[in-house]
């Protein structure tokens, strides 16, 4: 088998371990989570073969005939951008899976969840590396599909049930919108390609329909990733597990959207329209975002709150549009997703082992969970732009981007005070819950 051969087989593989995860779970338990992880190990080495080859400037392409009688191929391709999020979605879900095995250790029903999970990594690795319009849009509805079933896995509970089917019914309904856009795109450019679109910018930005569908992919792409007015469901889907939260709602699923942005930038970066409406709506999502995390005290929605103010700064980003601009946007979604996941977890664990994540009735863990401690710090540390850490590299490059020939006075603003905000929520997860007293009613359990 050639190389685009095996890694063509590798988008298959986390369905493939989707397949046989309910049985391999009967029959291993919780153990079952090493064999699955390799459903995902596997993709991430094979897509990590291609590095020396996209950091060259080259697109690696494959694929095969899907449906020829319509003229339709399940196309792929790799570039820097689908090669970053296909290594941070395949790399992220090995330590989603394994530390589900942990945090779901026992539950009735785990293997279902594996399943679940490994459902959706396929179908977010098939958004990232499609070129393909109509496949993209195809992996696009099913990730919306297995975002509703893990976030309702707990259905017995009216809360869980509530908030899958309202992520289901935004992201699905700004789906729709992306349909249309998709099939407008098609008309205007005669296109059916991602590539083939980006090399008609010219033609596409020109026609009289021009506008109407950078808005109906705007929707789609504004829907998936929580930014205002569309906000509100990412911090209802914190019912979810947190196995779920850390992957879903923090590395992933809700960077779709900001993806599609990021891929859809070299076609209508230069509208007036684009260079407007993302860095206003991203910077009142960020900032929007940030301060609403400071009134919360659950630990999951005080992470879920910063998530949104995260995806508004890369939105914002991408609509300043320079070189530097998008590469700072491009270094803080690998930033957010390694120290938000991170974060998640932490969150899960502190949870697990105390009963609660009501930051007012934690503190004195430090002893107890010196690990998590340490975790939690380095977290903060990166969340908060600390020198040396990936986030201070991300937000150093967005300061200079928004500094780039001139002063861009609102973003730079609402990047300031959003920026400082989050640093101040990631260091409350990172200290309250650990240092002072122990408190009696969050005894780690033993």
């Amino acid at each position: 088998m050639s190389a685009n051969g095996f890694t063509t087989a590798a988008l298959f593989l986390p369905l493939l371990g989707a397949l046989v995860a309910p049985a391999l779970t009967r029959g291993l338990q919780e153990k079952a989570a090493w064999p699955l992880m390799l459903f995902l190990a596997a993709p991430f080495l094979i897509f990590a073969s291609h590095l020396p080859e996209v950091a060259g400037g080259a697109e690696v392409t494959g694929g095969f005939a899907w449906a020829p009688a319509m003229g339709l191929d399940y196309a792929w391709r790799l570039d820097g951008l689908g090669l970053t999020f296909a290594l941070l979605i395949s790399g992220i879900g090995v330590l989603i899976v394994l530390y589900s095995g942990g945090y779901l250790k026992g539950h009735v029903q785990q293997g279902r969840f594996f399943a679940f999970i490994l459902l959706f990594s396929f179908a977010m690795l098939g958004v990232v590396v499609s070129d393909n319009l109509l496949m993209l849009f195809v992996y696009w509805e099913m990730t919306s599909i297995a975002s509703f079933l893990l976030i309702g896995f707990d259905h017995e509970r009216a809360a869980s049930r509530r908030g899958a089917l309202q992520a289901l019914l935004v992201t699905g309904g700004g789906g729709l919108a992306l349909l249309a856009g998709v099939m407008t795109l098609t008309v205007m450019s005669g296109e059916t390609t991602l590539s083939g679109l980006t090399a008609k910018t010219a033609d596409v930005t020109a026609h009289p329909w021009a506008g109407a569908a950078l808005v109906l992919v705007l929707i789609g792409a504004f829907t998936k990733s929580a930014q205002f007015p569309f906000h509100f469901w990412l911090p209802n889907a914190m019912e979810a597990p947190t196995p779920v939260s850390a992957f879903l709602h923090s590395a992933t699923m809700v960077k779709a959207g900001v993806y599609l942005l990021l891929r859809l930038n070299p076609v209508f970066g230069d509208m007036d329209l684009w260079q407007i409406v993302l860095p206003l709506f991203g910077g009142v999502t960020l900032v929007i975002g940030a301060a609403l995390a400071l009134k919360q005290t659950d630990l999951k929605l005080m992470l879920a709150y910063t998530t949104v103010a995260s995806l508004g700064l890369i939105t914002m980003m991408t609509g300043v549009g320079s070189d530097v601009a998008i590469e700072a946007a491009a270094l803080y979604l690998i930033a957010h997703a390694l120290f938000k996941g991170a974060f998640f977890m932490i969150a899960g664990v502190i949870d697990h082992e105390t009963g609660t994540r009501d930051i007012r009735q934690l503190s004195g863990l430090r002893g107890k969970m010196p690990i998590t401690f340490v975790a939690a710090l380095l977290a903060a540390c990166s969340m908060a732009g600390i020198p040396l850490f990936a986030g201070f590299m991300a937000k150093e490059e967005i300061y200079a981007a928004l500094t780039e020939g001139g002063w861009r006075a609102l973003p730079l603003l609402a990047a300031i005070a959003g920026n400082a905000m989050m640093g101040a929520i990631g260091f409350a997860i990172a200290l309250l819950p650990f240092l002072g007293a122990q408190a009696r009613h969050a005894e780690t359990r033993p």
